[in-house]
């Protein structure tokens, strides 16, 4: 068995002071990279909103005042610094880099793909990897998503929830109750 992570929307618009920053995520990404120094993985993967500047990607953005369910402020503007990986996140870790969103809305890294288009679903079965360990920002939308998806394509799926910050705690116990029950396992720390 190959075991891969995937690290989903370390940016700097999730982390605070960002567009939608969340509570921690600066600590999360220092964690993420101590948590890479100490593991090994067969494939490090991450992903990134990467939203177009000149329209509302399909919606996502708010035109006007965003419900933050499926509306929300402009965020990880392609090429902008809030799109970038935070800094205390190890980018030079990484082995595969998916964007996604890129003109219409987009929760789950399995939407996104490399830039040679390929889907994250294809790279994972080409390197091999039937386990993977979910890391990332926000616990309660992307995270949740993307762990959800790599359950649906047929892997072994654990989210490391201290590697995780979420939007608020209500949102993130219930993302935390639909993953286990989709088969998901759910650990604090690995």
């Amino acid at each position: 068995m190959s075991a891969g992570i995937l690290i989903v929307d370390v940016q700097n618009d999730f982390t605070e002071g960002g567009a939608l920053g969340t509570q921690g995520g600066g600590a999360v990404a220092a964690a993420i990279t101590e948590h890479l120094r100490t593991h090994r993985y067969d494939l490090v993967a991450a992903s990134r909103d990467w939203h177009d500047a000149e329209n509302d990607n399909g919606g996502h953005f708010a035109d006007g005042e965003p419900d933050f369910v499926d509306t929300w402020p402009v965020h990880c503007v392609a090429g902008t610094a809030g799109a970038e990986y935070h800094p205390a996140l190890d980018a030079l870790a990484i082995d595969v880099h998916i964007k996604k969103g890129q003109g219409r809305p987009a929760y789950s890294a399995f939407e996104g793909t490399t830039d040679d288009e390929e889907a994250l679903a294809e790279v994972l079965e080409e390197q091999g990897i039937d386990r993977l360990d979910v890391v990332g920002i926000a616990t309660d939308y992307c995270v949740k998503a993307s762990a959800l998806d790599a359950a649906a394509a047929g892997l072994q799926v654990r989210v490391i929830d201290g590697l995780t910050s979420a939007v608020s705690p209500e949102t993130r116990a219930s993302a935390l109750d639909e993953l286990r029950a989709a088969g998901v396992e759910v650990v604090a720390r690995a």
